[in-house]
Formats: C-alpha cells, structure tokens, sequence
C-alpha cells in the first residue's frame, strides 16, 4: 500500500470545509482531489463516528481504572515506606 497523501486531520478538514458551505466541486478542485475520493471519505467518516465515540466512551473507563490502579499503588508503596521508616528508627 503507498504512503497516503492526507492524514485522518486534514481529511476532516476538507469535510468540514463542505460542512460549511463550500461546494464539492470547489473543496476537490482546491485541494486536488476527485470528487469520488471526497464521497469515499465522507461515507467512511460517517460510518466510524459511532465507533469513535464508542471507542473514546472505552479509552475514558479503561483511564479511570488506571488511574484507580495507580492511587492504590502509591498509597500502597506510601504505607510501606512509612513501615519502613518505623522499623529503621527503632533499630538505630
């Protein structure tokens, strides 16, 4: 497969310059591009958007587990070091 010319950002770009009220024909022309290319991608587009909020709905849980995880472990490894320091104290 060959290097793609656009990256997913400047493809929303050119659809959301159609978005707001540039003609198809006028976004394909200035950006070189053929109009069953900009079609190909706004069906494309269209058809994640259900995926990419499911998918950021996912990543947001998975975040707050982590970030769950980790305060358990500090507080954890806090504790310890506290242990740690009562039992050095009392032998020196």
């Amino acid at each position: 497969m060959g290097k793609r010319k656009y990256d997913d950002d400047q493809i929303s770009g050119i659809l959301k310059e159609h978005q707001a009220g540039v003609t198809v024909a006028d976004v394909c022309h200035k950006h070189g591009i053929s109009e069953p290319t900009f079609y190909r991608w706004q069906s494309l587009q269209s058809g994640n958007a259900g995926l990419h909020a499911k998918r950021i709905r996912a990543l947001e849980e998975e975040n707050q587990k982590l970030k769950k995880l980790l305060a358990e472990s500090m507080l954890s490894a806090a504790t310890l070091s506290e242990m740690l320091a009562k039992t050095t104290k009392g032998r020196h």
